[in-house]
């Protein structure tokens, strides 16, 4: 088999054919049942490996009554190996600080550091050995050449180079495809011009941020003088939040761009978080097995929901060894399938992508409520501007949704009957989605800030009310 050995050990003069399709053929188009086997043999080698080197994995699995001799089957290690927390790796780091017990080589062979930005509680740090670093960095090239990319293409990466992963995972493959890396980042002020400039001067192929400073970036541009279509884009992948899968989302970058549009990524901590990517011909997001080892589960008893249905993604790695993630509950939500592909790789998929953090979900008036699915809703909408906030306020007992919605400068111009129909079309879209009444406050294009990173467009007013309610006498809403 090509190239999968633990730990492992690339060629970095490896390149398949420009033809081909498939970075590694046989990897990414062997039999399910080939591929479990090999999942299962490196299973265990894995865990043996961290049983033997960090003492959080020996002391949770003693607590749970496993040891890696038990595993004989994929559903063994399902049954037996308990699901690990960011709250339990953070626990980790605050006893054995910087990296925690789970650090599995000594510390003179940490390459890399990362981590979370720790805006609420401890944050995480990343700590990557020289050999985790190659990892990813093949990894990484592997799946862009599954997107389209080749040697000699500029890849563009816009997107924060700090201890944020993502920027960091892109450049480095971008590096070992052998492209033209343009390590442009984001985040300083006048920053989103000058990359509009930029990209309209190299016309590079790839790109590589998140899709909320796509579009941003797109508005830019056009506020410069300049069309983002003539910037000469082929290829535009993201990360980092929901949006790339997003039917309306995605539609709306890939037509002020006119490039093909792909959605990646897991979470830092699974670096490479291009474990779940698209491909050229696939929509959705594959889950590439032999990288990282994906279960859909249950979110309340961890077990894999069948195909079909929606669930929790739960990640191990197979070829990291400095801190290995061994069954990872990420808390995001999503659906998998499986069966025949367009780009004839046999790898679980995700047909909607990832739909959303679990902990991101708000409850309205007996109603789950995902910010991705209005999203989705707004960005379906004619004469929405492109930015938006959902405000979740309480009157009285009851729960209400209040969404600020930006309309664009044509629909604006129109004048009030205009913005009218733009406001009852919005109402009548979200009642229709999500089954509830909402409120809709139309506001001018431009008028919301917009972001070089994540977005952030939630605002819970709740604890407000029951804070004035409680001071009222009226104890706890």
């Amino acid at each position: 088999m090509e190239s999968w050995t633990f730990p492992p050990a690339y060629d970095d003069t490896y390149f398949p054919a420009e033809t081909c399709r498939y970075w590694f053929p046989e990897r990414e188009t062997m039999s399910a049942g080939a591929r479990e086997a090999a999942i299962l043999a490196r299973l265990k080698e894995v865990c043996a490996y961290a049983y033997a080197s960090a003492p959080f994995y020996r002391r949770h699995w003693d607590e749970a009554g496993f040891h890696p001799e038990q595993l004989r089957s994929l559903e063994d290690f399902e049954d037996k190996v308990p699901v690990i927390t960011k709250a339990e790796l953070r626990a980790s780091q605050s006893s054995v600080p910087p990296f925690g017990d789970y650090l599995c080589v000594p510390d003179r062979e940490i390459f890399h550091i990362h981590g979370t930005s720790g805006t609420t509680g401890r944050p995480t740090a990343f700590a990557i050995g020289r050999s985790d670093w190659n990892a990813i960095a093949n990894a990484h090239a592997r799946i862009m050449w599954g997107m389209g990319m080749r040697p000699g293409d500029m890849i563009c990466v816009a997107a924060i180079l700090s201890l944020y992963l993502g920027s960091w995972g892109a450049l480095a493959g971008a590096e070992r495809l052998g492209a033209k890396a343009f390590p442009f980042g984001a985040g300083a002020p006048g920053m989103t011009a000058r990359c509009a400039q930029w990209l309209d001067s190299l016309k590079p192929a790839g790109f590589y941020g998140t899709p909320t400073y796509a579009l941003h970036l797109a508005e830019v541009a056009r506020a410069e003088g300049l069309d983002p279509r003539r910037f000469g884009l082929k290829y535009m992948f993201f990360s980092g939040e929901p949006g790339a899968s997003i039917p309306g989302v995605r539609d709306r970058i890939a037509e002020a761009f006119d490039a093909k549009v792909f959605d990646c990524g897991s979470m830092a901590e699974m670096s490479p978080f291009m474990n779940v990517a698209g491909s050229a011909e696939t929509d959705g997001l594959l889950c590439w097995q032999d990288v990282v080892y994906t279960e859909v589960c249950d979110p309340a008893t961890m077990r894999r929901v069948p195909y079909g249905e929606r669930g929790t993604p739960v990640y191990t790695h197979l070829e990291r060894t400095s801190q290995p993630m061994i069954r990872l509950a990420s808390g995001d939500l999503t659906l998998w399938t499986d069966g025949p592909t367009p780009c004839g790789r046999t790898y679980p998929r995700l047909p909607q992508g990832i739909f959303g953090r679990i902990d991101d979900m708000f409850t309205i008036r007996g109603e789950n409520v995902y910010p991705s699915e209005i999203d989705a809703a707004l960005n379906a909408t004619s004469g929405y501007g492109g930015e938006h906030r959902i405000v979740i306020t309480r009157q009285a007992a009851m729960d209400e949704l209040l969404l600020r919605v930006e309309a664009d400068a044509t629909i604006f111009a129109q004048g009030p009957d205009a913005l009218e129909a733009f406001r009852r079309d919005t109402c009548h879209r979200l009642q229709k989605l999500l089954g509830l009444r909402a409120q809709a406050e139309i506001l001018p294009p431009n008028s919301l800030p917009r972001t070089d990173f994540k977005a952030r467009r939630v605002i819970d007013d709740r604890a407000v009310f029951r804070d004035m309610h409680a001071q009222l006498g009226g104890g706890a809403a």
